[in-house]
This record gives C-alpha cells, structure tokens and sequence, in this order.
C-alpha cells in the first residue's frame, strides 16, 4: 500500500502579509433594505467583467451555503466538535484560495452579518445584537485588514420597508402602540456603527447613505475597489417593498384585515409627527457622521459629476411634506 502524501496547507501567518498586500477584503454588512439585494444581484450578473478586474465576490449563495456555518455557538460544541474553529479554519483557507488565484479585492456581501429584519422587528430597533455577531466576524478575519461599508437610510423609510416586507414574509399590519415604539426608538443607525466599530477595532468603516446611492451598486463597487467598475446591469431593481396595493392582496389572501393598506403608492404607517421625529433622528445621525463619527466611520454622498446622486437629507425633502420623496427612491 502507497502512503499518500498529506496535503499541508500554507500557515495563515505565512501568507497573511501577502494577502494584506495584494488583496482587499471588503465586507459590505448591509443594512437590509437598503439595496443590498440590488447590489449582489449585479455583481452576480457581471461575474465575467469582475473577473476580468480581478475582484472576487462572495454573496448569500454562498456565504450562507455553507461557508459561514458554525460562526455562532451551536449543539455541535457539546458534542466535541469545534465548529467555530472550524468556520474561522475555512473562512481563511477560502480567502487564500482567492487571493492565489489573483484577486486583488475580495467582496464579501450578506446583510445578515449584522442581525435580521425579522429580530429587528421583533426587538423593535436598530441591530441590537449586531457588535456581539461582528465580533466572532472579526476573529475570522482578525489576520487581515479588513474594509467594512455599510449603508443607512431615514429610519422612517427603513422601518416602513422593513414592515413592508415583515407582511410578504406572514406578519399583520402594526397596531398604533408598535408604530409608537418605533418612532420613539432610542437606537439609531450612530448606535450601530460604533457597535461595529467597536467590534472591528482596525477596520475601516464607510458609510453610504441610501438616498445618495439607491440605484447605483456600480458607484458602491467603485468606491469599494478604487477601480473603475462595470456599468452593465448596474440599473435593476431586485426584492422592492411591495406598493400598497400588493400589500392588501397579500393580506387578503391570508384572510387578514387589509383595511389599513388602502390608498396606491408607497406604504407610509406613521404619522406626520413620528415621520419628522424619525428624519430628525436621522439628521442627528447624519451630522455626526459629518463631524468625523468620533473618528469610528466616513460618509461620503458624492458620486461623481455625472452621476444622479444627491445629498441623502436633500433627497429626503425635510422641509416638505413628509411623505414627498424623491420618485428614484424606488425601495
């Protein structure tokens, strides 16, 4: 019988300045309903022309195939199966492969790293466990430097997409008391960066604001990479809020009452007072942000010349009515 030859995988160690050298690591968190969706859509459907950048991209097909399996505490530990040191083995192995296959940046997208929709709602704020996820994020990537972007949007517009899509995935319309505790929310989106800044203590964070980038996952790439990026499929629109009018059919046929969806356009459940408290909150957020985040995140609104991008509190129209949105914030 002939001794096979065991496979020896390089130290991480080994390699790791290689890897910081050569390939970028990018993780882009989110947040959902922020066109996350639209973002990995396009970089799915442009493979060929990022590969031809050099830019590797890993999504939910993928990091939730498999690849992050393990990374929170689960039965597997009791029964003496390390699945943490597992998940950390393979994530870094994966990211070896990738940059000895000539990547130069690496893009990994799941807006489940910081938390859910469905826990959001349930909590009634902002990613409330999102610095204790990213931490164990962070001791798979601890070797490496890592760039995190995020994207935020006015909570009002948040929290009404996020119900939206609560009620395609089975729940009722809010009562008057749940929109309160929204509206009143102490939790907001500077609560979350420091929670991921804290979590990530040498990551660099950028911040894009939803109303600036909303439909642009090219100008997000570019801003990614450094690099210029493919402007093919770069204008779709994937997993939208559903309008009022789809909202009430999907009520209906659950059997539930869809009184408080009539009307046609976008679904706004909040009222004026909990619109402009919400914007204000989001104001707040955005002014810090300005003023350095405390050194934790940049903001950066510009998107170039011959882009359509504008200033997010702009684009939000705070001295109107509060349901006056811009017709191009489509989601």
């Amino acid at each position: 019988m002939i001794a096979s030859t065991p496979v020896i995988w390089p130290c991480w160690a080994a390699v790791r300045r290689q890897v910081d050298a050569v390939m970028d690591i990018i993780l882009h968190i989110g947040a959902h309903r922020t066109g996350t969706t639209t973002f990995q859509t396009y970089m799915r459907d442009n493979a060929t022309g990022l590969s031809a950048r050099d830019i590797g991209f890993w999504g939910p097909r993928r990091t939730r195939g498999g690849l992050f399996s393990g990374i929170f505490p689960s039965a597997g530990v009791a029964k003496g199966r390390n699945l943490e040191r597992r998940v950390i083995g393979r994530i870094k192995i994966n990211c070896v492969q990738a940059e000895h296959s000539g990547k130069r940046h690496l893009v990994i997208s799941d807006e489940n790293m910081i938390g859910s929709v469905r826990s959001n709602l349930r909590s009634r704020g902002l990613y409330p466990a999102a610095g204790e996820r990213m931490v164990r994020y962070g001791q798979a990537f601890q070797e490496l430097k890592i760039k995190v972007f995020m994207s935020i949007r006015a909570q009002d517009r948040y929290w009404a997409s996020a119900l939206g899509y609560g009620i395609t995935r089975g729940r009722s319309v809010p009562d008057a008391q749940a929109l309160d505790v929204l509206a009143r929310s102490q939790r907001n989106w500077r609560d979350l960066i420091t929670n991921v800044a804290c979590a990530l203590p040498n990551a660099q964070i950028t911040v894009l604001p939803f109303e600036t980038y909303v439909g642009q996952p090219d100008a997000q790439l570019a801003l990614m990479t450094g690099d210029d990026a493919p402007r093919t499929y770069a204008r779709g629109w994937y997993n939208a809020t559903p309008h009022l009018p789809e909202l009430g059919t999907i009520l209906e046929k659950r059997g539930q009452d869809s009184r408080a969806l009539v009307g046609s356009g976008r679904w706004q459940p909040f009222d004026r007072a909990q619109v402009m408290a919400m914007r204000e909150a989001y104001l707040d957020d955005l002014f810090w942000l300005h003023a350095g985040a405390d050194g934790l995140a940049t903001i950066i609104e510009e998107t170039g010349a011959d882009r359509t991008g504008m200033n997010s509190a702009a684009a939000l129209n705070f001295r109107g009515h509060p349901n006056e949105y811009q017709e191009r914030v489509m989601v």
